[in-house]
């Protein structure tokens, strides 16, 4: 089960976002029960529902969304949902405390204290590029950023997704050829807090950084290409992005 940002439940899902930015939650709301109803792996409901549940008004309907996603992601039980694993017991201690129930909200407080988002993801990884490079050699931190040209970057990002560097690969700046490299990391990494439950819940992305050195041992040549079209979107989406870079 991998996150592909071409599926019609993550478009539904990004749309709803954006209708969230804009100050219309009944919209967002109805493109967010539209990609419930259209969903049909436990990915795509654990991400649906976390969507839904943000919206609902009455305790008891967040509460019951709430616990849908976590079923969802529990089933699941891999690295891209673990990192949002604190934050729906939290939510659900919430609900449980509006409700009067402490006994519940304790346990699920106690839940969300248990998890916590430290990477156990064994890869392989992968990082996209433009740049022409050679098995051994190391990427190094203090590169500038493609998505703020005057941001240098403390960290080196990759992902254990392979269409996922591929996508960055075709987002980085550069006029060479698209690359894909299979790298190891050299030191610890962690969950890449600009992406890990700040767009999507959870780490569906598998994307990761580090303060250390990657080592390329390898590079692929097949995986999904992004239509034009598709391409031109996401460059439109970062384009738009007023978010602050979390470095």
């Amino acid at each position: 089960m991998e996150f592909n940002p071409a599926n019609n439940v993550v478009k539904l899902s990004l749309q709803g976002m954006n209708m969230e930015e804009q100050g219309k939650p009944e919209e967002a709301n109805k493109l967010f029960l539209q990609a419930w109803n259209e969903a049909t792996d436990d990915l795509e409901k654990f991400i649906a529902a976390h969507y839904v549940a943000r919206h609902q008004k009455n305790v008891s309907d967040k509460l019951n969304w709430l616990e849908t996603a976590l079923q969802f992601a529990l089933k699941i039980n891999d690295d891209s949902v673990k990192s949002a694993l604190p934050s729906l017991y939290s939510n659900i201690a919430r609900c449980h405390e509006e409700l009067g129930d402490p006994g519940k909200a304790k346990k699920n407080d106690e839940l969300a204290s248990w998890f916590n988002d430290k990477p156990s993801d064994k890869g392989p990884f992968y990082h996209g590029t433009k740049a022409d490079l050679q098995t051994g050699d190391l990427l190094t931190p203090g590169i500038n950023s493609n998505y703020s040209a005057e941001l240098k970057m403390n960290h080196i990002y990759f992902t254990a997704l392979v269409n996922g560097a591929g996508l960055a690969a075709a987002l980085a700046k550069g006029n060479g050829s698209e690359r894909v490299y299979i790298v190891e990391p050299t030191g610890s990494f962690e969950n890449d807090p600009n992406v890990t439950d700040k767009k999507f819940p959870g780490n569906p992305t598998r994307s990761y950084r580090s303060a250390s050195p990657l080592k390329i041992v390898g590079e692929v040549t097949d995986w999904v290409r992004m239509a034009p079209e598709e391409l031109q979107k996401w460059r439109e989406r970062l384009a738009n992005n007023k978010g602050e870079i979390i470095n």
